[in-house]
C-alpha cells in the first residue's frame, strides 16, 4: 500500500566519518537547506535553488494551516508546498523529515552542504561552530585533548518513511 503523493514523508540522511568530534548538527533555525524541487503535478523542475529553514511558515491556500514552504509552479500554477518535521532533526547523521504535499524532491546537492553546521569534541565537549562542510570534508584542531578533529566523506541519501 502506497500513500498518496500529499501524505509522503521523505527522509534526509547525512553520513560521515568523524574523527574525535561527535554531535554533528544543522546549527539554528535559520540553517538553509538548499533543494532544487520538481512540482508534484507537472513535473516542472526548478531552475533556481530554493531553501527550506526551520524558522519560515507561509500559509497554506484555503486555510488549511501552513508549511515551512509554499509555491505556485510556474508551469501548472498548482500550490505546491513542504514541511520540515523540527522534531526529527537529530545529531550525528542528521537527519530531517520532510511530509510531501504534492512536491517532489528532484536534487538535494553540495550546495546545501554549506557553512552553519556545528559539533563537539568527542572527549573535551570542545564546541566547534560554522563548520564548512562544502568541500565534504572540515578538519580542525581541539586543544584540550591535543588531537586533530574531523568530519570526512560526507554523503546523504533520501529514504522514504
Amino acid at each position: 500500500l502506497s500513500l498518496p503523493l500529499a501524505l509522503q514523508r521523505i527522509g534526509l540522511q547525512l553520513r560521515a566519518t568523524l574523527e574525535n568530534i561527535t554531535r554533528l548538527r544543522a546549527e539554528g533555525e535559520d540553517f538553509r537547506w538548499y533543494l532544487k524541487l520538481k512540482c508534484g503535478n507537472c513535473g516542472e523542475v526548478s531552475e533556481k535553488w530554493q531553501y527550506l529553514r526551520l524558522m519560515d511558515s507561509a500559509p497554506l491556500k484555503g486555510g488549511r494551516g501552513s508549511a515551512t514552504m509554499v509555491q505556485k509552479c510556474k508551469l501548472c500554477s498548482r500550490e505546491n508546498s513542504i514541511e520540515i518535521l523540527s522534531q526529527t532533526i537529530k545529531p550525528y547523521n542528521v537527519n530531517l523529515l520532510f511530509p510531501w504535499y504534492n512536491l517532489i524532491l528532484k536534487s538535494f546537492l553540495q550546495m546545501c552542504l554549506q557553512a552553519g553546521f556545528a559539533a563537539e569534541g568527542a572527549e573535551s565537549g570542545t564546541p566547534f561552530n560554522d563548520i564548512n562542510l562544502v568541500e565534504k570534508d572540515w578538519n580542525d584542531y581541539d586543544e584540550k585533548t591535543k588531537e586533530s578533529v574531523g568530519i570526512y566523506e560526507v554523503t546523504h541519501k533520501f529514504v522514504k518513511c
